[in-house]
């Protein structure tokens, strides 16, 4: 029996997992919320209007209209509990509950995560005051500062008056949040190793690389990704098997 399948998010990311979900045949139509031009009325899928910030209506939508799964996408509700309400209330959910969803959306906690559990990563300290911040010594720095809604900041500074300016301008200039982790700037690629889980059994997807420089050659501010491309050429085949 097809279900209908309800996909959470507007951005690309959204838009390829409804693509491809609406080419299983066991699935009857994909409604995406709130959607993007490349996902309204297109085949199998159209865009829904449904507040997705109110658990409470999504989990109504997912009723009134027979969703067999929903799949979120975006971040800040992630981190907001989205799938706990709706797994609460029955609603088949993909997706980490708020509490792992840390991981992702707060950089603190994934960093002590890292390094309880002796799992290698950059140098790093966490502050609140945008003084103690200027003051770290590491050579290149990541100034990373989480934001409303679990929106992320990222500044990689070459310097220590790069970094200071990046600090007062996120923590006193724009208050975008209370708090700023500064890491140390390791140097080489950077890939993405993603998988899927059911909490037993992990599933990997090749290795890819995002483009997150503004312009080429590596220049200019950071930002969440413009771009993709995998299989990646500095991964072999058979290591990434």
């Amino acid at each position: 029996m097809a279900d209908r399948v309800l996909v959470i998010g507007s951005g690309g990311r959204e838009h390829a997992l409804a693509w491809k979900l609406a080419q299983s045949p066991h699935v009857k139509h994909v409604f995406v919320a709130p959607g993007n031009a490349g996902t309204a009325d297109n085949g199998k899928i159209s865009n829904s209007a449904v507040l997705v910030s109110n658990h409470t209506i999504v989990t109504q939508f997912c009723k009134d209209h027979n969703i067999g799964l929903v799949l979120v996408g975006q971040e800040a509700l992630l981190a907001a509990g989205i799938v706990d309400d709706l797994r609460a209330a029955g609603v088949r959910c993909f997706g980490p509950s708020a509490k792992a969803a840390q991981l992702a959306s707060n950089t603190s906690f994934a960093k002590a995560f890292l390094d309880r559990h002796g799992i290698p990563t950059a140098r790093w300290k966490a502050f609140t005051n945008p003084q103690e911040a200027c003051s770290t010594d590491f050579p290149a720095r990541v100034v990373r500062a989480r934001g409303p809604a679990a929106r992320k900041e990222v500044t990689i500074a070459a310097s220590k008056e790069e970094a200071c300016r990046a600090v007062q301008e996120i923590m006193q200039d724009r208050m975008f949040g209370e708090m700023v982790v500064i890491e140390e700037l390791l140097q080489g690629e950077e890939l993405s190793c993603l998988c899927f889980t059911d909490g037993v059994t992990v599933a990997s997807m090749p290795p890819a690389q995002a483009h997150k420089r503004l312009l080429d050659g590596d220049q200019g501010p950071n930002t969440g990704g413009m771009g993709a491309y995998c299989p990646v050429p500095q991964v072999s085949q058979s290591s990434s098997s």
